[in-house]
Parts: structure tokens; C-alpha cells; sequence
């Protein structure tokens, strides 16, 4: 049998990987509210039985199967903490819809960077599977509702192939903005189903000031950040998206967190 941590090496590890835990679970039941009570059931579980906690494992793996095994010991529900209405109940029964388990492994995959092996560890299957899992859920959730998008990003090769991938996911685009300004006008001129933003743009504004205004004008929106500096918006001090991508990234992940988003009717705002 494998040794338990100490209690130091508990801490080591689980610091560092808790806010990519806290960023997946956000992701997964699209709410900072409800993704975080279970990140902290999880730190419950493992602090009242270190066992929960495979050392056998790498820390971040065995800290994601810790986080498994209590989201799906709890029928891994789809919506937030408190009981959905209006817009999230209509996600939650478009989630119902899907295939079992393929959210998870798009998530741990696409956004986390598992290896389908580690994927396989984390949520008690076999590697082939959890592949086969991956493929489902891109499948399902590509086809599952279509919109429009606007693109904020102040760098132009990358503005054009996130606009090229969301357009091959079968949506359109509204705009590409490089400013704080152009961004606001845009979506007040047509708005979007989703934002995909950068949080430093070209006039040194911040995107995060974008959205915040943009929701404030057209209402709540799924957003998904995609940025270099995901460290700002991984504090835990003020309120966090539920997609974060970090640059560089990949087409699977972007392709991956706007499927997501797109079944999310809710996002968090966050503080300047």
C-alpha cells in the first residue's frame, strides 16, 4: 500500500496545483461559486484522509482524482449550488443530454493538459477510453448550439486564427476588437453570444475592464479569456471566469472552452 503524505507535502503540492483544480472545476459546472465548493470538499476529503490523496500518483493527477471521486460521488451535477432558473436551467438540460463522463475528460484534456493516460488514472477508466470519451464530447458539443462571437485581442495573427477556429466550429463572428473601446462599440452594435477576450490590449486597456462593461451593457454572457498572464486571474481574491485558456494555446483548447461556454448562460465579472 502506498504511504500517506505528510502534511508538508500535502500543502507543497496541493498549493500548487489548487488554482488549475479551482480553474477545471469552474469549467465543469460553469460557476466560481459552485466550482469552488467542490474544490474545497475536496481539500475536506483529503485533509480527513490523506489515503484520498494517491501518492502513487503525480501531485496533480492525484489531486484531480481526489476532486473525481467526490464530483462524481455526488451524481456529478451540472448546475450550480443553489437551484437553477431561467437561462441555467436551460444549460443543465442541454447537459443532460450528453453523453456520461465526456465533459469531464474534454475538460481535463483540452483545458488541463492531461494525457488521456492521466485521464484514465483520474477518472478510474482506461486510457482508450477516456480517448474515446474526448472524441464523443467534441463531437456532441460542437453540434449542440451555434451563435455569434466577438473577438478581443489586440494581436492581429492570433485575432484571425481564433476567429478562423470559431468560425469552424460553426459560428459566427460579429467583430475582432484590438481596444477596450472598440470592443464595447461592437458589442453594443451587435451583441454577441460569446466573448473570447485577451486581458491586455493594444491601447494598454485591459479586456477584463471590456467585458465588464460589455456585460453591464448587453447583459450576462458566457466569456472565455485567453491570455499569457493567467496568473491574474487566478488569485482567488475577486471573482474568476470559468474559461481560462493560456497562451500559447492550442486549437483543441479553444475549440474545447467555446463548446463549453456555449452551454453556460452565466459568467462571473470580475474586479478591475
Amino acid at each position: 500500500m502506498t504511504q500517506a503524505p505528510t502534511p508538508d507535502d500535502l500543502s507543497t503540492w496541493i498549493g500548487a496545483e489548487l488554482p488549475y483544480l479551482r480553474r477545471y472545476a469552474r469549467a465543469l459546472t460553469g460557476n466560481q461559486q459552485s466550482g469552488d465548493a467542490y474544490a474545497v470538499a475536496t481539500l475536506e476529503a483529503i485533509l480527513a484522509d490523506p489515503q484520498v490523496f494517491d501518492a502513487g500518483l503525480s501531485p496533480k493527477v492525484a489531486l484531480f482524482k481526489a476532486f473525481n471521486r467526490i464530483w462524481m460521488s455526488t451524481g456529478a451535477p451540472t448546475g450550480a449550488v443553489q437551484p437553477a432558473t431561467g437561462l441555467e436551467a436551460q444549460v443543465q438540460a442541454r447537459l443532460a443530454g450528453l453523453t456520461a463522463n465526456t465533459r469531464e475528460a474534454l475538460l481535463l484534456h483540452s483545458i488541463e493538459g492531461f494525457s488521456t493516460q492521466d485521464i484514465g488514472a483520474i477518472m478510474g477508466v482506461a486510457a482508450s477510453e477516456a480517448g474515446e470519451l474526448i472524441d464523443i464530447a467534441r463531437d456532441e458539443m460542437s453540434k449542440a448550439i451555434a451563435g455569434r462571437v466577438l473577438v478581443i485581442e489586440d494581436e492581429a495573427i492570433i485575432a484571425v486564427d481564433i476567429a478562423a477556429i470559431v468560425k469552424g466550429l460553426g459560428h459566427e463572428v460579429t467583430g475582432i476588437a484590438r481596444t477596450h473601446a472598440a470592443a464595447v462599440d461592437l458589442a453594443r452594435k451587435d451583441p454577441p453570444h460569446l466573448v473570447l477576450a485577451d486581458i491586455q490590449l493594444a491601447d494598454k486597456s485591459s479586456g477584463i475592464d471590456a467585458v465588464n462593461d460589455i456585460l453591464s451593457d448587453i447583459g450576462e454572457v458566457p466569456v472565455v479569456f485567453i491570455t499569457a498572464f493567467p496568473e491574474r486571474l487566478l488569485t482567488g481574491e475577486r471573482p474568476e471566469p470559468a474559461f481560462l485558456i493560456s497562451k500559447p494555446y492550442s486549437e483543441h483548447q479553444v475549440r474545447s472552452a467555446v463548446s463549453q461556454a456555449m452551454f453556460f448562460a452565466s459568467t462571473e465579472t470580475l474586479g478591475a
